[in-house]
């Protein structure tokens, strides 16, 4: 639609200047005459003549007002073409889909709509965060199933700028393509230096990369089906616990983390003296140390909570949530 306008008002100009230039010879006529001539016929306001015309003249605005006539009837085709083909109503569902984009903080963004990314936005969505999804095909009409889509290459600044980048709490590039998981692990690295980038690797060859390129995490889909497939041989009772509790609403029990916030209530004491079982509850079950990014099993007593510790902790929601406060997070 831009390029009809466009091409409509280069041809008006174009018109316009040949009517000036033409009365100016034809008639002999100032330029304001001619000028204002000109727009008058070609607005056929019904104004009368500047001067009588002569037979060259009239012969000339007859021309004139005939491809007025054909540029604005060009115009209205265009307009009618662009409501009627639906491309008006395309643009205003982007436009509203972009205000909905625009106003999120903290969601996550999927690179890459496939099936492994569908699960993505399956289990996000599942835990009730607010998802933004980037894939090169075209995305649904805005409101179905409340989907927030961005049509465009991951790897374009441009389109992650439009998804949210700067204000997101992760991104997940989960195309089929590792190079192009590259790319958009080093663009989003570069527009958001803090954000938690997770990238899908098919070959163990390309892990290395991507996290030099930036990825906080790199996922093997391979690699983790077949080592979940070995343990479902050898511990099945096990492997379906662990299933229940990270992927199953209907269990009581939920496996979840929670990291120690300054001045809170863990804040600088010891397993012991925190007594988080007896005060919550919950198991904690490892500790992530923020200083040496190492999980620590079965945390011994005298360790002591600091600051950007990460506990991975067993129990109900209601106990979680008590952690949760004692750790001086929002619930």
């Amino acid at each position: 639609m831009r390029r009809r306008l466009t091409r409509f008002t280069l041809a008006f100009l174009c018109i316009t200047a040949a009517g000036t230039g033409g009365y100016m010879i034809l008639e002999g006529w100032s330029v304001a005459e001619s000028l204002y001539m000109t727009v008058i016929t070609l607005s056929t306001v019904g104004f009368g003549e500047v001067r009588p015309l002569s037979a060259a003249g009239r012969i000339f605005t007859t021309g004139l007002i005939a491809a007025g006539v054909g540029a604005v009837a060009y115009l209205f085709a265009a307009i009618s073409q662009y409501i009627v083909s639906g491309e008006l109503t395309g643009a205003l569902r982007k436009t509203r889909m972009q205000q909905r984009i625009n106003a999120l903080s903290g969601h996550y963004i999927v690179c890459g709509f496939g099936r492994v990314g569908q699960q993505i936005l399956l289990d996000l969505q599942g835990k009730g965060k607010q998802c933004v999804v980037v894939d090169t095909s075209a995305g649904p009409e805005e409101g179905a199933g409340q989907l927030l889509w961005v049509t465009g290459d991951g790897a374009d600044d441009a389109i992650l700028h439009r998804a949210g980048v700067e204000r997101a709490a992760g991104l997940v590039a989960a195309t089929g393509d590792d190079a192009a998981n590259l790319f958009i692990t080093l663009s989003a690295r570069s527009l958001n230096p803090d954000l938690p980038i997770v990238a899908r690797a098919n070959l163990q060859s390309s892990e290395p990369k991507l996290l030099r390129a930036g990825a906080t995490h790199v996922i093997s889909p391979h690699t983790i089906s077949g080592r979940r497939i070995a343990r479902q041989l050898l511990y099945p009772s096990v492997t379906d616990f662990l299933d229940v509790v990270m992927h199953s609403g209907s269990l009581e029990l939920l496996l979840e983390e929670c990291r120690v916030r300054e001045g809170s209530d863990l804040h600088d004491k010891t397993v012991e003296e925190a007594h988080v079982r007896r005060r919550t509850g919950a198991n904690v079950l490892a500790v992530r140390r923020h200083d040496q990014g190492a999980i620590l099993t079965n945390p011994p007593e005298e360790m002591r909570f600091e600051p950007g510790d990460v506990l991975i902790a067993l129990g109900t929601r209601s106990q979680l949530q008590e952690l949760d406060r004692l750790a001086g997070n929002p619930v």
